[in-house]
């Protein structure tokens, strides 16, 4: 969610992708107004003028997105900009997306994020978590508790924020490993570190699918569908699929690293006491700890609250439709964050987080999503998605709502290896609910399984922020991230796939 200033941690890639970022972001500057002027001088007689228009700003953004030739929340401006020039809308239309209830949920739920990060609370919990009796010394236990961490706190606050809280975690363990094995002369597997680096950026990534708050493209997908199938998906229900999805990915993600990259001891001596010392640094529980835990809590539980009630009253009674009108997701993290502001810090007079904290959060995902939940719901309202779903409809070779749904999250998934995972998901999402209502197929699955699997990217430094941030530790060698990442994208999208087919009747 937010991208944390502070982090002085540099994405890292290799001179020759660096070559290939800088042409990339070039070619887009000449791309994208050619693919413009091709679409709007290209006779499409089936179109009103307005949807021709449409199309071909929305070509342009997505030439922009991919090659990243602009920082993406610019480029989702300058399409609903172009929107009203080319009167495609009236301005009040194009900018209504931007004042969207979930935008609320964005920025409440990033503010409560950063006081989270502010008052090392995520910290505390992971070192609470390793020093554990039961993970003792072991490397295999060490790992997969690292993993597990990494992943529950990024359900709740920024992939890139907690990969870089625990990258720094993790080198100072395996700094201490090889400090270890000169002193003690028992060898370590190099490729343990490998595994280290790899399960810090890739459970943070898997992680954010467990909760609606995890990650951008789960709030985009969730906003359009709402807003194009009338449907909605509440917090508890959310985490029905989600949770599942992140638990049978991680434990995956454990067993095939801690099988191919082992430490190759049995015990690794010292690690308790090593852990302890750095949780020993924390000192005792602060006000402004305690402060930001309740407002968290607070927060989850109003998120949770409805979906309780609809559990054992069910969702057609009237307790649970007073409580859902009342208490939509984005109260509960406005609510969270407020009481950020009443509650006490750590001196007198001062509150548990500051305007001048509190302005730091990631303002370019919000706009982001502004933008290009837009140009998704214009697509709608022109009919441009209407034709886009009949004319793709004519070209796939699968079909029914299985079919869609294994398209959609190996679309999404491919997609999110070649450019962010936000603008992944507002240009696949629209597309495949188009595409299944040109079939007659219910939209709402593969449009969840679109929205999930546009957070897979694991096989490229640039797929993800995360991938960048351990790929700059220089345990990674390159082939080892592309072989490790692609056997995860394969198996992340069949556990998509079976889950939401399986879980289906539950959604609806």
């Amino acid at each position: 969610m937010s991208t944390e200033e502070d982090l002085k941690i540099e994405e890292v890639i290799s001179p020759q992708e660096e070559r290939f970022e800088i042409w990339r972001k070039r070619a887009g500057f000449f791309l994208a107004p050619l693919v413009f002027l091709v679409i709007w001088l290209m006779p499409m007689p089936s179109l009103k003028p307005e949807t021709h228009n449409l199309a071909a700003i929305i070509s342009l953004v997505i030439v922009l997105w991919i090659c990243e030739s602009l920082p993406m929340p610019v480029t989702a401006l300058l399409g609903a900009a172009l929107c009203v020039i080319f009167k495609i809308a009236d301005a009040r239309a194009v900018f209504a997306p931007f004042a969207d209830p979930l935008m609320f949920l964005f920025i409440g739920s990033f503010i409560i994020a950063r006081a989270i990060f502010i008052h090392d609370l995520d910290k505390r919990f992971a070192y609470g978590v390793l020093s554990l009796k039961w993970i003792g010394a072991r490397p295999s236990r060490i790992l997969f508790a690292f993993g597990a961490v990494t992943a529950f706190i990024s359900a709740w606050i920024s992939n890139t924020a907690t990969t870089a809280m625990m990258f720094a975690i993790g080198m100072s363990i395996i700094t201490f490993l090889f400090k270890q094995e000169k002193e003690t002369g028992v060898k370590i597997n190099p490729g343990y570190a490998t595994a280290m680096m790899l399960i810090t950026s890739f459970s943070a990534s898997i992680g954010g699918l467990a909760t609606p708050i995890g990650t951008p493209p789960n709030v985009i997908g969730l906003g359009f569908i709402r807003n194009l199938l009338g449907a909605e998906i509440s917090f508890f229900k959310w985490m029905m699929i989600g949770a599942p999805v992140v638990i049978v990915l991680y434990i995956f993600l454990y067993l095939y690293m801690n099988y191919l990259s082992p430490a190759g001891v049995r015990e690794i001596a010292g690690s308790v006491e090593m852990i302890e010392r750095e949780k020993a640094k924390l000192g005792g529980w602060t006000r402004a700890q305690k402060s930001t835990l309740i407002a968290f809590g607070t927060a989850v539980a109003l998120w949770t609250f409805a979906g309780l009630v609809a559990l054992f009253a069910g969702e057609q009674s009237d307790i649970y439709k007073a409580i859902n009108s009342r208490l939509p997701e984005a109260i509960g993290a406005v609510v969270g964050a407020v009481l950020l502001f009443l509650l006490p810090g750590n001196e007198r007079g001062e509150r548990a987080i500051t305007w001048s904290e509190a302005v730091k959060i990631d303002w370019g995902v919000v706009l982001l999503y502004g933008g290009g939940f837009a140009l998704g719901v214009l697509s709608f309202q022109t009919g441009l998605a209407e034709s886009i779903g009949r004319n793709l409809t004519a070209l796939l070779p699968l079909s029914g709502e299985v079919g869609l749904l294994a398209a959609s999250v190996v679309v999404a998934v491919l997609i999110s290896e070649t450019t962010s995972n936000t603008a992944s998901a507002n240009m696949v999402v629209p597309v495949v609910i188009a595409v299944a209502q040109a079939q007659g197929a219910d939209p709402m699955i593969p449009a969840l399984g679109a929205t999930l699997g546009a957070s897979l990217g694991f096989m490229l430094p640039v797929s993800t922020p995360c991938n960048a941030i351990v790929y700059g530790s220089g345990y990674i060698p390159l082939m080892k991230m592309i072989r490790y990442g692609i056997l995860l994208d394969v198996f992340g999208a069949l556990v998509i796939i079976v889950l939401l087919s399986l879980f289906a009747p539950f959604l609806r």
